[in-house]
C-alpha cells in the first residue's frame, strides 16, 4: 500500500491536473487506486477537486467521495485552510484526515493525497502543510511549471523537502498555464524544464522527473522543445509504471 502526496510549488500549479491524471493512468493499468484531497476551500458540498479527479479518470464519484471519506474538510472561502476554517468556527482536526487516509488504505492499494496551495500553507494556525507530510513520512510528488518565478519556488520547495528528510519521489513539470495572468512564454517554459532537470539530475538524481505536456489529456504528447531529450523523460503513463 502507498500513499504519495501531490504538492505544488504555489497555488493554482496544476496539481489537480496532476493528480487526476496520474490517477488516470494507474486505474488504466490495473491499479486500485483513490485520490484524495488533504483540505478543499473555495466550494462546498463534495471537494471541486475530487470531482475533477473522477473526471478525469473516467469513474463516477465514489462512495468514499460522498461520504467525506477522500475530503474531510470542505470550506466555503477561497483561502488557505487556516483561515477558511476560522471563518467557519470549524477545528481542522489533522487526525481526522490520517484516519481517513488509512479507511481508504484498507480498500485501495494506491492513495494520491492532494494539498491545498503549497507546501508551507497552514492548516492550522499551528501546522504547515509540509509538517504535518513529516510526520506522516510521505514520499512527495512536486508540481512545478514553467511560468515565471517558478525555478526560485521550485527550489525552496525541494530545500523545505529535504530539510524535513522527506524523499522527493518525482517532480512533475507542467506546461499548462491555468491562470491567464501568467501567459505562456515558451522561451521561458524550455529554460525553465531545461534548468530543473538539470538540477534534479545533479542534486536529487533518484527522483523521477515527469512531463505534465501542455495538452494535458495526450499523457505521451511532446515537449515543445524537441532538442531536450532526457534520460528520465516520462509522462504520466510511464511513471505509473514505476508503481508495478
Amino acid at each position: 500500500m502507498t500513499v504519495l502526496f501531490i504538492g505544488g510549488i504555489d497555488t493554482d500549479i496544476g496539481k489537480t491536473v496532476a493528480t487526476g491524471q496520474l490517477a488516470k493512468a494507474l486505474h488504466q493499468q490495473g491499479h486500485k487506486v483513490i485520490t484524495q484531497k488533504l483540505v478543499q476551500t473555495g466550494c462546498s458540498d463534495i471537494a471541486e477537486d475530487i470531482v475533477a479527479h473522477r473526471d478525469m479518470m473516467g469513474i463516477s464519484l465514489q462512495s468514499v467521495d460522498k461520504e467525506g471519506t477522500s475530503c474531510p474538510y470542505v470550506f466555503s472561502k477561497p483561502a488557505s485552510p487556516h483561515l477558511s476554517s476560522a471563518l467557519e468556527h470549524r477545528v481542522i482536526e489533522p487526525k481526522l484526515i490520517t484516519a481517513s487516509t488509512n479507511a481508504l488504505l484498507k480498500d485501495y492499494d494506491i492513495v494520491l493525497l492532494e494539498g491545498a496551495g503549497g507546501l508551507m500553507v497552514p492548516i492550522t494556525d499551528t501546522l504547515l502543510t509540509l509538517d504535518y507530510i513529516a510526520e506522516q513520512g510521505y514520499p512527495v510528488v512536486l508540481v512545478s511549471s514553467g511560468r515565471l518565478g517558478s525555478i526560485n519556488h521550485t527550489l525552496l520547495s525541494i530545500e523545505s523537502i529535504k530539510s524535513r528528510s522527506l524523499t522527493l519521489h518525482a517532480l512533475i513539470y507542467n506546461q499548462w498555464q491555468p491562470d491567464s495572468s501568467y501567459p505562456k512564454d515558451n522561451e521561458i517554459v524550455d529554460s525553465t524544464r531545461q534548468y530543473l532537470y538539470n538540477y534534479l539530475q545533479a542534486n536529487h538524481p533518484q527522483s523521477y522527473w515527469v512531463d505534465l505536456p501542455d495538452s494535458s489529456s495526450d499523457l505521451h504528447a511532446q515537449t515543445a522543445d524537441t532538442d531536450f531529450k532526457a534520460d528520465t523523460d516520462f509522462s504520466l503513463a510511464n511513471y505509473a509504471q514505476v508503481f508495478k
